[in-house]
Protein backbone atom coordinates (compact mmCIF):
# COMPACT_ATOMS: atom_id res chain seq x y z
CA UNK A 1 0.00 0.00 0.00
CA UNK A 2 1.11 3.89 -1.06
CA UNK A 3 0.84 6.64 1.34
CA UNK A 4 1.04 9.94 1.20
CA UNK A 5 0.97 13.54 3.79
CA UNK A 6 -2.63 15.10 3.67
CA UNK A 7 -2.56 18.65 3.83
CA UNK A 8 -6.11 19.02 4.91
CA UNK A 9 -5.95 16.39 8.48
CA UNK A 10 -2.36 16.63 8.97
CA UNK A 11 -1.66 12.56 8.67
CA UNK A 12 -0.57 9.91 6.10
CA UNK A 13 -3.07 7.96 3.74
CA UNK A 14 -3.80 5.39 1.68
CA UNK A 15 -3.65 6.10 -1.46
CA UNK A 16 -2.58 5.30 -5.09
CA UNK A 17 0.70 4.69 -6.13
CA UNK A 18 0.51 7.61 -8.53
CA UNK A 19 -0.91 9.91 -6.19
CA UNK A 20 2.52 8.86 -3.80
CA UNK A 21 4.75 9.93 -6.11
CA UNK A 22 3.73 12.52 -7.17
CA UNK A 23 3.80 15.11 -3.48
CA UNK A 24 1.01 17.66 -3.36
CA UNK A 25 -0.50 17.10 -6.46
CA UNK A 26 2.48 17.87 -8.67
CA UNK A 27 1.91 15.88 -11.94
CA UNK A 28 4.47 15.43 -14.51
CA UNK A 29 3.93 17.64 -17.63
CA UNK A 30 2.39 16.01 -20.51
CA UNK A 31 4.01 17.84 -23.14
CA UNK A 32 7.05 20.28 -23.42
CA UNK A 33 6.37 21.72 -26.50
CA UNK A 34 5.34 25.00 -26.68
CA UNK A 35 1.53 26.16 -27.08
CA UNK A 36 -0.02 27.47 -30.01
CA UNK A 37 0.41 31.06 -30.31
CA UNK A 38 -2.96 32.80 -29.42
CA UNK A 39 -2.54 36.48 -31.03
CA UNK A 40 -0.35 36.67 -34.27
CA UNK A 41 0.00 40.27 -33.81
CA UNK A 42 4.00 41.14 -33.52
CA UNK A 43 4.80 42.69 -30.55
CA UNK A 44 6.19 46.42 -29.91
CA UNK A 45 9.09 47.81 -28.47
CA UNK A 46 8.87 50.43 -26.02
CA UNK A 47 10.98 52.66 -27.76
CA UNK A 48 8.55 52.65 -30.85
CA UNK A 49 6.23 54.26 -28.59
CA UNK A 50 6.07 58.20 -28.17
CA UNK A 51 6.61 59.58 -24.91
CA UNK A 52 3.97 61.75 -23.08
CA UNK A 53 4.61 64.14 -20.45
CA UNK A 54 1.78 63.68 -18.19
CA UNK A 55 3.42 64.80 -15.00
CA UNK A 56 2.10 68.75 -15.38
CA UNK A 57 3.32 71.13 -12.53
CA UNK A 58 3.79 70.10 -8.61
CA UNK A 59 1.20 71.42 -6.73
CA UNK A 60 2.29 69.62 -3.04
CA UNK A 61 4.32 72.61 -2.11
CA UNK A 62 1.44 74.89 -3.00
CA UNK A 63 -0.88 72.76 -1.36
CA UNK A 64 1.16 72.04 1.93
CA UNK A 65 1.54 76.01 2.92
CA UNK A 66 -2.40 76.23 1.92
CA UNK A 67 -3.40 73.25 4.41
CA UNK A 68 -0.67 74.66 7.18
CA UNK A 69 -2.24 77.64 7.77
CA UNK A 70 -3.28 78.18 11.50
CA UNK A 71 -6.63 79.64 10.55
CA UNK A 72 -8.63 77.82 12.82
CA UNK A 73 -10.52 76.06 10.03
CA UNK A 74 -10.50 71.98 10.49
CA UNK A 75 -8.50 70.32 7.84
CA UNK A 76 -11.19 68.40 6.17
CA UNK A 77 -12.76 71.61 6.29
CA UNK A 78 -10.66 73.74 4.39
CA UNK A 79 -11.55 73.57 1.00
CA UNK A 80 -15.02 75.50 1.94
CA UNK A 81 -18.40 74.30 0.65
CA UNK A 82 -17.32 70.82 -1.74
CA UNK A 83 -16.20 69.75 1.89
CA UNK A 84 -18.94 71.04 3.90
CA UNK A 85 -21.45 69.37 2.02
CA UNK A 86 -19.27 66.16 2.55
CA UNK A 87 -19.06 66.23 5.66
CA UNK A 88 -22.41 66.96 6.09
CA UNK A 89 -23.96 64.41 3.95
CA UNK A 90 -21.55 61.95 6.05
CA UNK A 91 -22.69 62.71 9.38
CA UNK A 92 -26.34 62.94 8.67
CA UNK A 93 -26.33 59.48 6.97
CA UNK A 94 -24.37 58.01 10.04
CA UNK A 95 -26.97 59.66 12.28
CA UNK A 96 -30.07 58.19 10.58
CA UNK A 97 -28.36 54.44 10.21
CA UNK A 98 -27.58 54.76 14.01
CA UNK A 99 -30.97 55.97 14.96
CA UNK A 100 -32.24 52.67 12.26
CA UNK A 101 -30.62 50.19 13.77
CA UNK A 102 -31.76 51.31 17.05
CA UNK A 103 -35.31 51.15 15.85
CA UNK A 104 -34.44 47.68 14.67
CA UNK A 105 -32.88 46.51 17.24
CA UNK A 106 -35.98 47.68 19.73
CA UNK A 107 -38.22 45.88 17.41
CA UNK A 108 -36.47 42.80 17.10
CA UNK A 109 -36.26 42.64 21.06
CA UNK A 110 -39.99 42.47 21.27
CA UNK A 111 -42.42 39.79 21.18
CA UNK A 112 -44.99 39.20 18.32
CA UNK A 113 -48.60 38.98 19.23
CA UNK A 114 -50.35 36.19 17.91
Amino acid sequence: MYYKFSGFTQKLTGTWASDAYSPQGLRPLVSTEAPPIIFATPTKLSSDFPVYDYAGKNKVPELQKFFQKSDGVPIHLKRGLPDQMLYRTTMALTLGGTIYCLIALYMASQPRNK
